[in-house]
């Protein structure tokens, strides 16, 4: 059986603002602290992205901004990677981290869907691991063509080409999706 990990992309302060608050954030804040209690009952890793902007920016680094979200605040034992592009594998130690733990099989959650959320997803099929999305804890803002419900309906089907693509409840940290 593959050792699975939780992922938890850039679900940081910066991305529930008063007045730009992210799709649904309570929601996605639910669900992942869902997903959170049922990886750490298994004792399954966690790893959380954390994305660095620059100046001025709402994920500016070492701001309150940047700062994980205070609802699921790391434990000792959860690995953090930071990063500075949309891919959580480039120039990080992401890789390296996961390889020590013996880890083949990614479950992705986070911000932002069509951006940190996608590439990640694309680029952990493509160093071929297995990757499960969690179609109910990713979310993203209104773009000024189409809805954030419709981006993330969206990115939930055409990635199904590089993850398996469940709602939260029905994944698991044990034998199983």
């Amino acid at each position: 059986m593959m050792k699975k990990a939780l992922l938890v992309i850039d679900v940081q302060n910066g991305m529930f603002q008063e007045g730009n608050i992210v799709y649904q954030g309570e929601r996605l804040l639910q669900n992942l602290k869902d997903l959170l209690v049922k990886a750490r009952s298994t004792e399954t890793p966690i790893f959380y992205i954390q994305h660095n902007s620059p100046a001025g920016m709402p994920l500016e680094y070492g701001t309150k901004g940047w700062e994980i979200h205070p609802d699921i605040i790391p434990k000792n034992t959860d690995v953090i990677i930071q990063k500075n592009t949309p891919d959580s594998f480039f120039n990080t130690s992401l890789d390296d981290e996961l390889k020590k733990q013996g880890i083949e099989h990614l479950v992705i959650v986070g911000i932002q869907t069509e951006a940190c959320v996608d590439t990640t997803c694309r680029r952990a099929s493509s160093m071929e691991y297995k990757v499960t999305l969690a179609s109910d804890t990713h979310s993203t803002w209104d773009s000024q063509d189409i809805t954030a419900q419709q981006i993330i309906n969206h990115h939930n089907r055409v990635l199904r080409w590089f993850a398996d693509v469940y709602p939260s409840k029905d994944i698991t940290f044990e034998n199983g999706l």
